[in-house]
């Protein structure tokens, strides 16, 4: 990975400080999941399920090593919301940094009128590798803790799920380092 981000900065980047923020979006709808839940055993406890449809997207991404985190509630996935999105990523990289974004294939991750900061560097993850990922694993974390087993009134309480969701998470920094922190994604100091 460290080859990869020479290539696409060159060596003087890495002088200056590097953040690595894993990037995903999920989409969470009215149309919820079912998850386990305690209960005596051998009993079947009743969860209730919505059948109606409504949803919008979180937009998401996280440095473990850093333990920070942006996000973005939307309602479309489109070029749009990931321009609002990587301007949001661009405002909150460290001073004189560069981010280095690693994200999935989507169409509106390669689309030609994507924006792009002049402080963020998208690294593409290979195809069929959402392993790779570490955001993969917060977004379940919040599908399995945060938005399973539950009804939603409308569109906008499914928003204002997500938003909280995602507010819980990201003020919790030793929780993004347990799901998100991967030894072989950590860039090591450049020598003095």
């Amino acid at each position: 990975m460290i080859s990869a981000v020479r290539d696409r900065l060159g060596s003087a980047a890495l002088a200056r400080g590097i953040e690595i923020r894993f990037q995903d979006e999920a989409r969470v709808g009215r149309k919820g999941m079912l998850s386990r839940v305690w209960a005596l055993r051998g009993s079947r406890p009743r969860v209730v399920r919505d059948r109606r449809y409504g949803y919008c997207y979180l937009f998401g991404a996280a440095c473990g090593a850093l333990g920070k985190a942006v996000g973005l509630v939307s309602e479309r996935a489109n070029t749009a919301a990931m321009n609002a999105h990587l301007a949001a990523i661009g405002a909150a990289v460290g001073a004189g940094a560069c981010a280095v974004v690693v994200l999935d294939g989507a169409g509106w991750h390669r689309n030609k009128g994507l924006a792009v900061p002049d402080n963020i560097v998208l690294l593409p993850l290979p195809p069929y590798s959402p392993e790779s990922n570490p955001m993969e694993t917060a977004i379940q974390f919040l599908r399995g803790n945060r938005w399973s087993n539950r009804v939603f009134d409308s569109v906008a309480a499914v928003k204002a799920a997500c938003r909280d969701a995602w507010e819980r998470l990201r003020s919790s920094s030793d929780r993004i380092a347990s799901l998100m922190r991967r030894d072989w994604a950590c860039i090591p100091k450049a020598p003095a």
